[in-house]
């Protein structure tokens, strides 16, 4: 295994215990707010990184990235898991550590013959560490930020 998939695997559980503690500073009744109509609520991104870790595990195993993909086909298991925290928790939890198990099962030499196998295994850490800062500024508008 690469020092690129041990930063990776470890920054990917790392970032979902991030994530949750973002989504954890707000008060319980915002969680599922959001400041405009179209917005996202912060369960809302933490739903989406957990169902996409686990959609990550197919890409790294070979397969493509859908490309009729969209946010609409998960609005139902999103809305969903932003109804109950505790699996939604799990769920962030369980994902994260399949992602990371399997970046860390990937043959060393894989990482030069795909070209794209790189930037898919770090979509997971990105894509937690993105929301955490979308979930952040959330928490800066409510006044919740230490």
């Amino acid at each position: 295994m690469s020092s690129l998939q041990s930063f990776l695997a470890d920054s990917t559980i790392k970032a979902a215990t991030t994530l949750e503690t973002a989504l954890l500073k707000l008060p319980e009744d915002k969680r599922n707010w959001k400041p405009a109509k179209d917005a996202r609520s912060a369960l809302d991104m933490v739903a989406e990184c957990a169902i996409m870790n686990n959609s990550v595990i197919h890409m790294i195993n070979g397969g493509d990235f859908p490309s009729d993909w969209a946010y609409i086909y998960y609005k139902d298991q999103i809305a969903a898991l932003c109804e109950d925290w505790p699996t939604l928790q799990n769920l962030l939890h369980e994902n994260a550590s399949k992602v990371a198990e399997v970046i860390l099962a990937i043959p060393s030499a894989d990482l030069n013959h795909r070209e794209d196998l790189a930037d898919i295994l770090s979509y997971p850490y990105w894509n937690m560490s993105y929301h955490e800062g979308q979930i952040n500024y959330l928490a800066a508008l409510l006044g919740c930020l230490d």
